[in-house]
């Protein structure tokens, strides 16, 4: 039994593929996911008696934000993070980690954009008068030369970041899919998204440890 509903656990991860804005039939769903039909709308039928989806003329209809909203709820019941972040693509998996800091009651800022020079940060959490800065990595590979280059990209980011707003605080942090443990580069974070949840309760605890750029 425990192991027919791991490998249902698995479709559900899957099924995160086939959810798209606006209405899906379960031919649909099963193009999307490769999963046989008869799986599918058991997956929609359960999202919609859950409220994820309505159901109307043979088609399941999903609103903005869905697809976030239901891998919320799949971690809130027990699944595995890293499985169901590599069901969401960047723009997911950015919104899943600005959802973890909203939830712990930061004021969150999703892709600000930053001028002379042009700079994007993916995602800003502040809280206490200390911003984290995090630049999400949706790598499916990735080099340690890559990290550090990662880094170093997150740290120019950060020092514009507090020269452009007054008595700001900033903690460069880079967020990735794949990664075993909480690293540091150069003083930088490097926190798998399974940990992030528990990197941020331990923020404040830990920010000694951590690079801190503020205004000389």
């Amino acid at each position: 039994m425990i192991v027919a509903q791991m490998k249902f656990h698995s479709k559900m991860i899957l099924g995160l593929k086939g959810i798209i804005q606006d209405g899906v039939t379960v031919e649909d769903f099963s193009a999307v996911t490769s999963l046989p039909q008869s799986d599918c709308e058991t997956i929609l039928d359960m999202l919609a008696k859950n409220n994820f989806c309505t159901f109307e003329n043979s088609f399941y209809y999903f609103e903005s934000g869905a697809k976030l909203k239901i891998a919320l709820s799949m971690l809130e019941n027990g699944f595995p993070i890293d499985e169901i972040s590599e069901s969401l693509d960047w723009r997911d998996f950015e919104g899943l980690t600005g959802e973890i800091l909203s939830s712990k009651n930061f004021a969150v800022i999703k892709n600000m954009m930053l001028t002379k020079p042009r700079m994007e940060i993916d995602v800003v959490g502040i809280r206490l008068g200390v911003a984290m800065l995090i630049d999400c990595k949706h790598w499916k590979r990735y080099s340690s030369s890559s990290l550090s280059t990662a880094v170093s990209k997150q740290i120019e980011r950060t020092k514009q970041y507090v020269a452009k707003t007054e008595g700001s605080v900033a903690v460069p942090v880079i967020v990735t899919l794949y990664q075993d443990k909480i690293d540091f580069i150069d003083g930088v974070p490097i926190v798998p998204i399974f940990q992030f949840s528990s990197f941020v309760d331990e923020f404040y605890g830990n920010i000694d440890q951590m690079r801190t750029i503020e205004k000389d």
